[in-house]
């Protein structure tokens, strides 16, 4: 079986043939124009245009790349795969794709090697994992488990349908603002639900019909969603849909589905995209690597940076 992963030196070579069974990497001292071939690209070049991503250290950020894709072989190309299907597809079919391969995922051997290998976590649930406020046309909505960074539970997904659910169906809210409480927006999906379900086709099931991701999608012109501290996983997936994306000066945003054996679940695949490119998604969901405020504002992942407000601190 070939390598999964595939490295190209655009500096020597010329772009390769369609791979459809491997990542795909190029490398290049300067940005050049590329047809769409490549997964990831990677320049030394400092302050590199979309869709290439700057690295100080080329080298290292390749043998990075390199050792994800062959820590999470399927993971990985189940990724670029659905980054690369999406770009045809109207976005709530963008969400379906990115569903059925993390239902797939769910049941595949590196997912059950890394549930395997995580401690035990003990479920700590919120009565009402999201606090809603009405003044006049303008709803907020706060994601309010502080005690677990708001970790993105089942509770937490329902509460968010039903807020968004009343969002686009009264049309006199024109004004959605999304916070969290605490230190943090969301630190990710809750890891104490991880494993729970037996049945990944009835977990594709669940995830379509009650999809905050897919209600955020119909309503995103009103929302404003307001990112301090870490914005992990589904934090900046279903932040990413919002109309105005606002990230305090901590704000830190991070996806490490990869590393579980899995793909961005929460939408992420449809939300990135739109902002950043399915290349700089990419990168991000295969390295794990951290993204500042400063970077998401330079890349174009946030609107701009402004003080937390003081709901985010309630």
């Amino acid at each position: 079986m070939e390598s999964p992963f595939l490295l190209v030196d655009l500096d020597r070579s010329a772009p390769p043939p369609s791979a459809r069974n491997q990542v795909v990497v190029g490398v290049a001292t300067q940005p050049t124009r590329t047809g769409g071939e490549f997964d990831v690209l990677l320049t030394s070049a400092p302050d590199a245009p979309r869709p290439w991503v700057s690295c100080a250290d080329t080298d290292a950020a390749v043998r990075h790349l390199r050792d994800a894709v062959g820590g999470q072989p399927a993971a990985a190309l189940a990724l670029v795969q659905v980054l690369r299907m999406g770009a045809a597809l109207p976005p709530p079919d963008r969400l379906l794709v990115e569903s059925f391969a993390y239902s797939a995922l769910q049941g595949g051997t590196g997912h059950r090697a890394w549930l395997a290998a995580a401690p035990a976590r003990a479920p700590r649930p919120a009565h009402e994992p999201v606090r809603l406020g009405r003044a006049g046309a303008r709803l907020t909505v706060t994601l309010d488990r502080p005690w677990v960074r708001n970790a993105f539970d089942a509770a937490t997904r329902d509460a968010l349908c039903e807020a968004f659910e009343v969002a686009v169906a009264d049309p006199s809210i024109r004004q959605i603002e999304l916070y969290g409480a605490g230190p943090a927006f969301c630190g990710g999906g809750d890891l104490a639900e991880f494993g729970t379900s037996c049945d990944p086709a009835e977990a594709h099931r669940i995830r379509v019909h009650r999809s905050p991701a897919a209600l955020l999608q119909r309503c995103a012109h009103k929302v404003t969603a307001h990112l301090h501290g870490a914005c992990v996983g589904a934090g900046i997936e279903l932040a990413a849909f919002a109309g105005r994306l606002l990230a305090a000066p901590d704000t830190v945003i991070r996806l490490p589905e990869l590393a579980m054996g899995l793909i961005p679940g929460a939408g992420g695949t449809a939300s990135l995209p739109v902002r950043i490119g399915r290349e700089r998604t990419a990168y991000l969901a295969l390295t794990g690597t951290p993204l500042t405020a400063a970077a998401a504002l330079q890349w174009g992942l946030v609107d701009a940076i402004a003080p937390p407000a003081p709901e985010a601190r309630g």
